[in-house]
């Protein structure tokens, strides 16, 4: 992503804070897998979303009015010898020339001069309680302002939470960001084709999840999320990852898998059966949920309230469950009583972005948030009927069926950035057969 738009980014953000006043935001820290070896280090998405910069071990300061520069960003230094170990690093010079900054220092000099920009603000803006170790060094070097307030040095006043300007900020995509994703839903588009395709009994559900991985990665891409690959019962599970059982004949499988390009998500889910032709029973039930969620992304349109596309979902799963006789009274007493929730206990979507459950406020005080442009978010109604579900004929045992796609909020209605990966069942059941 271009320098210009983090650029623009920062330059918003100062704007809404105001002179007299300072953010400082953390990257990320480092991660242990187990005793030495670490996790693939993964950005803090505020962090990532006004830098660009991937490094942990660094701190990004906004000063809006100082002379010298308002953008500082402290990161490790160059150093050989750890970067022979450990991989390149970008170095005062690089945050620079490659991320804009307008001053570095090294980290491991933040200590000496971060309690000197903090002298003369009124306010500092810092997202409190997400790295509880670099709250406490925050609060360190204002204590050490505080000890020399009898000398004259202004102490900051107010501490702000910097979570809703800048989570309010993430919530609209620009075009750039707007592209990301798209990109990304074009990998995971083919990677749930290509998972479609290769699918038959007797495989397992791991070996289903190395097309994904193998997909992204020719991509450059990566898993935006733990993959949910389920096979029959294990599709019941809603947050299913073990990803290991063999794949049976007669089942469904239901994958809920995206992924990643420069820090945004995909998140796609479809449920096919294993064999390549849905059961009757089968059918009935994704047809439902298919219904439903045409239904649900009808609403995705400015104007419209985030609820309104999980209400229509939720009408027609109720009255396509009173068909099947899986509920019994009217739709409207059973929707009232939350009936629905035996077989669909989850929302209809979430917002998308730097985070697959990605930030930005639902409700604006006590009423839902309106739909806007830029905006996007998942629409994924599902109906799951585990095996022993007191009062179901056992011929829907173990049926859970989710469709999920990723919807973009246009000045017009919306666009579906996901639609490529087919959901109609003839169109299934053809690619599968190919």
């Amino acid at each position: 992503m271009n320098k210009t738009e983090f650029k623009r980014r920062r330059n918003q953000l100062m704007k809404m804070i105001g002179k007299g006043s300072i953010a400082i935001v953390s990257s990320a820290p480092q991660q242990l897998r187990n005793r030495d070896v670490e996790y693939p280090f993964r950005q803090d998405s505020d962090f990532l979303y006004l830098t660009g910069f991937n490094e942990p071990g660094a701190v990004l300061v906004l000063v809006p009015g100082r002379k010298h520069g308002e953008y500082i960003l402290f990161c490790r230094e160059n150093d050989p010898e750890q970067e022979t170990w450990h991989g390149r690093r970008a170095g005062q010079q690089g945050a620079i020339e490659h991320f804009g900054a307008d001053d570095s220092f090294p980290i491991d000099d933040i200590d000496d001069i971060l309690p000197g920009l903090l002298e003369e603000r009124e306010k500092v803006f810092h997202i409190m309680g997400r790295y509880p170790d670099f709250d406490s060094k925050l609060m360190g070097w204002v204590n050490q302002i505080k000890a020399q307030s009898r000398s004259g040095v202004h102490v900051p006043y107010e501490f702000v939470s910097l979570d809703h300007l800048l989570h309010d900020m993430r919530l609209y995509k620009s075009r750039a960001e707007i592209s990301a994703m798209k990109k990304a839903a074009r990998i995971s588009v083919k990677a749930h084709k290509r998972a479609m395709q290769i699918c038959k009994p007797g495989l397992h559900e791991y070996s289903i999840e190395a097309e994904y991985n193998h997909e992204f990665r020719r991509h450059n891409a990566q898993h935006a999320y733990p993959p949910i690959v389920g096979g029959g019962e294990n599709g019941c599970i809603l947050h299913y990852t073990e990803n290991s059982e063999p794949l049976q004949d007669g089942d469904l499988l239901l994958i809920d898998a995206g992924c990643e390009v420069d820090g945004y998500a995909s998140d796609i889910t479809r449920t096919f059966p294993i064999n390549g032709k849905y059961s009757a029973a089968q059918r009935d039930i994704y047809q439902i949920v298919l219904q439903a969620q045409k239904a649900a992304i009808k609403k995705v349109k400015p104007g419209n309230h985030w609820n309104d596309p999980h209400h229509a979902a939720v009408r027609v799963i109720t009255k396509g469950l009173i068909e099947l006789k899986l509920l019994k009274g009217t739709p409207a007493k059973l929707i009232k009583e939350h009936a629905y929730r035996k077989f669909y206990m989850h929302r209809t979507g979430h917002w998308l972005g730097l985070d697959v459950h990605d930030v930005g406020d639902y409700k604006v005080g006590d009423q839902w948030r309106l739909l806007e442009p830029g905006m996007v978010l998942t629409v994924e109604p599902g109906v799951y009927i585990p095996a022993n579900s007191k009062g179901v004929h056992r011929k829907w045992w173990n049926i859970g069926v989710r469709i999920e796609d990723d919807v973009l909020v246009t000045p017009n209605g919306h666009e579906v950035l996901t639609a490529g990966v087919p959901s109609e069942i003839k169109d299934i059941e053809t690619l599968m057969a190919g």
